[in-house]
């Protein structure tokens, strides 16, 4: 007989249902857009597909997945640890597409003159797919052991039960919170994060190095390219700080758990780490849009096509550059 759901469950699958309705069109819509607007497809742009991949693979199978252990259905150990590690795999990409990213820009404010030769469609398509192994490994690693197998059988034994053990399928239950703790937060994520802070750091210092030089007249072009690299690079760290900000709560309660086993934390705040790190699979489309022109105009140019019947101005792929301040 299935578990029945309460009210609280029930609000929480509605919430969970309302981020995947968010983000799967949103950053389908990404994808899109660097599809049909040849402006689009450098490394960067590029990068960011690899992340919106990443979040529509969130709202499809990630929130669905989670609303299935929120149920908490009797399964096998090892069906279970199957439906735990995609959120694994996929936070890891995201990391490691941002941080991708962030090298990227890093490059073109360094080396602005060589930063075609150096950063080519076919080693971006190489860094791509290296971030997605490595994900994959990264995220797997707890099907190859790292797990909590080990205590579920004891117990499971002691109860004089044989074969693999049945359990209540929960994320904390199959996956260990060293390997959660140690590996991926101290290993995967956290050393990501603050290298990532660090590229911005130095991308800002020097765009605005450059744009504080005192220019001639003949020199507008340089200022032109590095507004227009201030902007975007302002885009892209915003991303960064909301990455941070979805998922280091979760991460924190991931730690409060393996170093304080007796403290108990309230249901609620759980739940909000969880929607968190959710709900940043439906952020970073909203960002491009208010952010980025380029997405905005055709954004706004596939609506018209696509959904009004009413055929926009074709986009102009050698727009001018919009300004730092704008």
């Amino acid at each position: 007989m299935p578990p029945s759901i309460s009210a609280f469950q029930a609000a929480y699958i509605g919430i969970e249902v309302l981020i995947a309705l968010v983000s799967i069109p949103g950053n389908v819509l990404v994808i899109w857009a660097v599809k049909v607007n040849q402006a689009l497809r450098d490394a960067t742009f590029c990068f960011i597909v690899s992340l919106a991949v990443a979040d529509v693979a969130v709202g499809a199978l990630v929130i669905p997945l989670a609303i299935l252990i929120n149920i908490g259905p009797r399964t096998y150990f090892h069906t279970c640890l199957k439906v735990a590690c995609p959120v694994l795999i996929l936070t890891q990409s995201s990391i490691l597409a941002l941080l991708a990213i962030a090298v990227d820009r890093y490059l073109r404010v360094k080396i602005p003159l060589r930063y075609k030769t150096v950063v080519t469609p076919r080693r971006a398509v190489v860094a791509i797919t290296g971030c997605w192994v490595l994900s994959f490994v990264v995220g797997l690693t707890p099907m190859f052991g790292w797990n909590n197998l080990s205590v579920v059988e004891r117990d499971w034994l002691a109860n004089g039960s044989v074969g693999e053990p049945v359990i209540e399928c929960q994320f904390e239950k199959v996956i260990s919170m060293e390997y959660m703790v140690y590996f991926n937060f101290f290993v995967w994520v956290l050393p990501p994060l603050l290298l990532m802070v660090l590229i911005y750091m130095e991308v800002f210092y020097l765009i605005r190095k450059q744009l504080n030089k005192k220019v001639s007249a003949s020199s507008g072009d340089p200022q032109k390219y590095y507004g227009k690299e201030l902007k975007i690079a302002k885009s892209l760290a915003l991303i960064l700080f909301l990455f941070a900000l979805s998922w280091l709560p979760l991460h924190i309660l991931n730690c409060v758990t393996l170093f304080c086993p007796s403290c108990r934390m309230p249901r609620i705040l759980i739940y909000i780490a969880i929607f968190l790190s959710h709900g940043n699979s439906a952020m970073n489309p909203i960002v491009y849009a208010f952010r980025i022109q380029k997405f905005r105009v055709t954004f706004l140019k596939i609506w018209n096509d696509h959904f009004r019947c009413q055929p926009a101005p074709p986009v102009d792929e050698d727009a001018p550059a919009e300004r730092p301040d704008d």
